[in-house]
């Protein structure tokens, strides 16, 4: 027969089963990484190269989320977005070389996840950054065995806001779409997430441009900061 305190035990055990989903998924750059430095070293180094200034950090900023191409038409206005092949090469083969040096997990990154792993649930990457590069810099954080799964955007045949990859990771983890939820803080994110049937949370704290408006999206909740998503209640109102 349980006793009392095993009751009261159960309780406790099943109140923190219940904080997170199973598997919270996660976009990296502008959600669980503060990237922008090391891109903006990769650029400055593109424009140094053809005898320009270097771009402001603000400048280059709401593009990150958007990958090499969209950077390199913002560092190089002139080109009118016609950014060829042999500069997306340069771009990358640059940024493999400044990858981590300035980048930094934005305040709170450390606490949710180990908040996550403390509950029992797991947590994992699908990024749009080319595979080869997001799996660099899992060793830098000390994620490589702690990150349940790491999708790039070159993983499958399709990338975000194709659900596929959302929907791959479930399926290879075991979990259910319901018990899933995806944070990320760009558009294609939040679309992914909606055409895979999963929840999904707006990250405010990333990289969007001052003329894009994150409340028309259609995520289920919006986290101002990371030390939101760890306020009692966060994950309960998305069930």
């Amino acid at each position: 027969m349980n006793t009392a305190n095993d009751a009261a035990t159960d309780a406790a055990m099943s109140d923190k089963v219940a904080r997170f989903p199973r598997l919270v998924l996660f976009d990296l750059d502008g959600t669980l990484l503060d990237s922008a430095p090391d891109m903006l070293a990769t650029v400055n180094r593109m424009r140094a190269a053809r005898g320009q200034g270097p771009m402001p950090l603000g400048e280059l900023r709401p593009h990150v989320s958007r990958g090499s191409r969209a950077m390199s038409a913002a560092a190089f206005p002139e080109l009118g977005g016609d950014v060829s092949p042999d500069m997306i090469r340069e771009f990358l083969a640059i940024y493999e070389e400044e990858l981590g040096r300035n980048s930094v997990l934005f305040d709170g990154v450390a606490a949710l996840l180990e908040a996550i792993e403390a509950d029992g649930a797991r947590w994992g990457i699908i990024t749009n950054k080319p595979e080869y590069l997001a799996k660099q810099i899992m060793p830098q954080l000390a994620w490589e065995s702690r990150c349940a799964i790491l999708l790039g955007g070159d993983t499958l045949a399709q990338r975000k806001p194709h659900p596929l990859p959302l929907l791959h990771a479930a399926e290879a983890l075991g979990e259910s779409i319901s018990d899933c939820v995806y944070v990320g803080d760009d558009q294609r994110d939040i679309d992914a997430a909606r055409a895979a049937g999963m929840r999904s949370v707006v990250a405010l704290w990333g990289y969007r441009g001052g003329d894009e408006q994150p409340q028309a999206w259609g995520g289920d909740a919006m986290a101002a900061t990371v030390p939101a998503m760890l306020e009692d209640g966060f994950w309960q109102a998305l069930r």
